[in-house]
């Protein structure tokens, strides 16, 4: 079947003539008015279009704009006895493959015309084989083609769309955030706000105000009025992380404002209506805090309308490969390395470790190896020591020795971040013990996990 070619141009010489040397190799149609030419285009697809800059009275750019907007992947070369640099470089920012200036040089026409159908039939494969990875491997920014992640996308696939409360569980480092974002940017809310709120990370006597918000003069410090959370979040998405770590008293505030959909600020008698929808985390098991009388019953079932279960890496090792790549390619760029890979000894070895740390320890691991290889591949040698013994109740990462060549080129503060996550891993999370490790105040910690963006992802 050959390409398909519409001709639009208000002189009919051109047309006749374009058309005489161009259907032997294509099946062509020509137009000498803009509209005609547009409704030619609603009624069958066309491979390229051939669009004068000046159409009678119309203006041509505005005619590429409308042809674009019918079918965007449409290949246009535009023609015009006026040539300028300006109107080239409009027609180029507006999405035409060229510019050819009359008359034409048809040998010069023939070789544009084959170069753009290439460019559109590469561009259609390119954006084929996207939306089969994407499919396949990847729900937003969630990876992975294993059953167990197929099964969580198509669960939220069905949920994204409804403000059915969630709970998203799984073990500390296997993606819950991430989960949350693709509920709420691949859904109906993605156009409000994303807000969350790490129930772990900020004290207990903040947590209220952080939800709520103040008015002016209602406490000590208070010099201004502040918004809490929920009414950031109104109209868009709450994300409640590590809500188990949420103490008893804020639990119940937590749930009135989710059944009347209302609250007031702290210091003010003024009613704030919401509209959140919230999804909330946890790598505890809330049943069991609720039998033991640590988590509310009727918050517990507020939340939980839908659970979202993240099964840890160790359950989807066929989703290691995939994480590789992505975590070389990000290490190369932070860490100014051109790492092309991994032997097959070490992704062998990567394949056999239980990762108790889950995505966050091979994270760490390969930015561990990424910093120790010295040459283009990542071998077993490159990876911690802990990865040898396989086994799975070591912590995530040992505190590596780096020689004064390793260390040189890194500014201090991507020196901290690498500790910190470095002790992090190897205190499975905890953030008392790696503080104290560190030689800083769980405050200090805090603040630096929110600067470095180190949180559960």
């Amino acid at each position: 079947m050959k390409p398909s070619i519409l001709i639009i141009d208000d002189e009919p010489g051109i047309c006749a003539s374009l058309s005489l040397a161009l259907e032997e190799e294509y099946d062509v149609r020509a137009a000498t008015d803009a509209d005609v030419g547009i409704r030619l285009l609603k009624e069958k697809p066309y491979h390229l279009v051939l669009l004068d800059l000046r159409i009678g009275g119309q203006d041509g750019i505005q005619v590429l704009k409308e042809i674009k907007s019918i079918d965007s992947s449409i290949a246009v070369i535009m023609m015009t006895a006026y040539g300028s640099i300006q109107s080239s470089v409009t027609a180029m920012k507006n999405g035409a493959f060229t510019y050819l200036s009359k008359p034409l040089d048809l040998e010069e026409l023939f070789i544009f015309i084959k170069q753009a159908l290439q460019f559109k039939h590469l561009n259609e494969r390119v954006t084929y084989l996207s939306d089969e990875l994407k499919s396949r491997y990847q729900y937003g920014e969630m990876v992975g083609k294993s059953p167990a992640m197929q099964n969580v996308y198509q669960i939220i696939e069905k949920v994204k769309d409804v403000d059915t409360s969630i709970t998203i569980s799984g073990e500390s480092g296997t993606g819950k955030e991430l989960a949350a974002r693709a509920i709420h940017f691949l859904g109906r809310r993605k156009e409000e706000m994303f807000v969350d709120v790490n129930c772990a990370a900020i004290p207990e006597g903040l947590l209220e105000e952080e939800f709520f918000g103040h008015k002016r003069g209602s406490f000590t410090g208070a010099v201004s009025d502040k918004k809490g959370k929920f009414e950031l979040a109104d109209r868009g998405t709450l994300f409640l992380d590590e809500v188990g770590d949420m103490p008893l008293p804020l639990q119940g505030k937590l749930l009135r404002v989710l059944q009347q959909k209302q609250f007031s600020p702290i210091g003010s008698n003024e009613v704030k209506k919401v509209d959140v929808r919230v999804i909330a985390a946890t790598n505890r098991n809330l049943r069991e805090m609720v039998r033991k009388g640590t988590f509310r019953q009727d918050l517990f079932y507020r939340l939980n309308v839908v659970e979202i279960k993240l099964p840890p890496l160790h359950d989807r090792s066929q989703d290691i490969p995939l994480f590789v790549k992505y975590f070389i390619e990000k290490y190369n760029k932070a860490l100014r390395k051109k790492i092309t890979g991994i032997t097959k000894e070490a992704e062998n070895l990567l394949l056999s470790y239980h990762y108790p740390g889950n995505i966050r320890e091979l994270a760490n691991v390969l930015e561990y190896a990424t910093i120790l290889s010295d040459g283009i591949t990542i071998d077993v040698r490159d990876l911690p020591a802990q990865m040898h013994g396989n086994n799975a109740s070591q912590p995530a990462a040992p505190t590596p020795v780096f020689s004064e060549g390793m260390l040189a080129g890194f500014t201090l503060k991507e020196l901290e971040k690498i500790a910190i996550k470095a002790s992090l891993a190897r205190n499975g999370g905890h953030q008392k013990n790696t503080a104290e490790q560190l030689g800083i105040s769980e405050r200090g910690l805090r603040n630096k996990i929110q600067e470095y963006a180190l949180s559960d992802k």
